[in-house]
């Protein structure tokens, strides 16, 4: 049998493969005999029939057809394997002449992985915008504190306020008739929120305990219920009580309460340097993603569609995987964001194309560094996980070799990230861009605090 590969365009290979009339007939003996009991022909008990009745009663394609059907993927699979192709598609088989008195030719069309070519990957000069820690920040996060130790009190000596808790019996009319998810009781509100849609808290203002209104809102254009978009309504409302937040005083005592500090100062530190390290999670984070950005985009390669449409197709398996821990399908999920199925899917395929644009940009730097791992960083790695999930078989997954595997290859990934982040050098942003207009302004604020 005579075996040629081709490589086309973007990744396709063309395998084609010519049988000789000899070479074909002889497979076709033995497909015959393979499959003789499976033909019924009247007068003969199964598989006595002889080839000359099969064929006059099925037709001698029947059989020119199995003998494809029951041997082209051992010389496809032999066919990748000697030309150490790596497949990202399903194979498609056309039979090009087909008979016992010729030649036999069928091809095999495939999509295989692209190589990349990296333009450069050290040195890169990435700019990102950092995240700065102000007195502003570390106030609202000793007032977050604050509230969620403040205690709940009732008001019943005067009307409602803005900032007060609402508890509320509520229903919404569409052209007078309710509509879907418009009625609740005992329902929490907090005035000024902006939990419900605009017009509806600031109407409520004023209102007494036992006190019933009408209030007439619309609601936003872009609102995720497609039948109430746009639409006015009227809400019944009903104030069944009044409540309101007593948020401690900003002291020691309080210090005392909430923290292992003993005074105000000491407390305050220790929320500047729980922020300013956050911050720095938050900025190392930035910086990889803008180097890897950067690293994507001195990446030239042509990935084939169908690679493309499998990792979509994975990706959008796991968006759904995750919802449905949240009681949600993909459905809903796009009809809760406003955006048509449509267009998650095109995401997916963009999101795809970036994800695998990466892997293979960091395939061909690792045929450059060569990175290695020992059984120390696997068995370490291991450890770490089983440490995190709990589970208590680490000793089979230090002796799974599809688990050593992926450890190994997730291992290489971030020693080449690593290679690649370290050599990156920070520039500053463009002037006048929106993100160095941020930048300056956390400085002028990080400096207005320090005097």
């Amino acid at each position: 049998m005579d075996v040629k590969v081709e490589k086309k365009e973007k990744s396709q290979v063309v395998i084609t493969f010519t049988l000789s009339k000899e070479e074909f007939n002889e497979r076709l003996d033995k497909v015959f005999a393979h499959n003789a009991k499976k033909f019924n022909v009247p007068g003969f008990r199964p598989g006595k029939a002889p080839r000359s009745i099969i064929e006059k009663t099925y037709g001698a394609d029947v059989l020119n057809y199995t003998v494809i059907e029951e041997t082209a993927d051992d010389d496809y699979n032999k066919a990748i394997e000697d030309n150490k192709l790596e497949v990202v598609s399903k194979p498609e088989l056309a039979i090009v002449k087909l008979g016992r008195e010729e030649d036999t030719v069928y091809t095999v069309t495939v999509y295989v992985k692209p190589e990349a070519k990296v333009k450069a990957y050290k040195g890169l000069e990435v700019s990102y915008e950092k995240a700065v820690v102000t007195k502003e920040d570390i106030d609202s996060e000793i007032d977050r504190v604050r509230e969620q130790n403040a205690r709940t009190i009732s008001v019943e000596d005067r009307a409602l306020e803005n900032g007060d808790i609402s508890n509320i019996d509520f229903e919404g009319f569409k052209d007078g008739v309710p509509f879907e998810g418009g009625k609740a009781e005992g329902f929490d509100l907090t005035i000024g929120s902006g939990q419900f849609i605009p017009g509806f808290e600031e109407q409520m203002v004023g209102m007494k305990i036992g006190e019933e209104k009408e209030i007439n809102v619309t609601f936003p254009e872009d609102y995720h219920a497609k039948d109430l978009a746009g639409a006015a309504v009227v809400f019944k409302v009903k104030l069944n009580s009044i409540s309101k937040k007593d948020i401690p005083a900003l002291d020691d005592e309080f210090v005392k309460d909430v923290s292992e500090f003993e005074n105000l100062e000491e407390y305050t530190n220790s929320i500047k340097e729980k922020l300013e390290k956050q911050a720095e999670s938050k900025n190392k984070a930035s910086k990889e993603i803008a180097v890897l950005d950067k690293l994507v985009e001195n990446t030239e390669v042509e990935i084939p569609e169908p690679m493309i449409h499998e990792q979509a197709h994975n990706l959008e398996a796991q968006t759904e995987q995750e919802l449905s821990y949240q009681g949600l399908t993909l459905d809903m999920y796009c009809q809760y964001m406003g955006i048509d199925r449509s267009v998650m899917h095109a995401n997916f395929h963009t999101q795809a194309e970036k994800d695998l644009k990466l892997r293979l940009a960091l395939e061909a730097v690792g045929k450059t560094e060569n990175v290695e791992v020992s059984k120390e960083e696997i068995d370490a790695k291991i450890d770490e996980l089983v440490k995190q999930y709990g589970n208590e078989n680490d000793k089979d997954f230090k002796s799974n070799p599809n688990i050593i595997s992926y450890i190994t290859q997730q291992l290489k990934q971030e020693k080449l990230i690593a290679i690649i982040v370290d050599s990156s050098k920070e520039v500053e942003a463009k002037k006048g861009s929106k993100k160095e207009t941020k930048k300056e302004t956390k400085k002028e604020e990080k400096v207005e605090d320090n005097k």
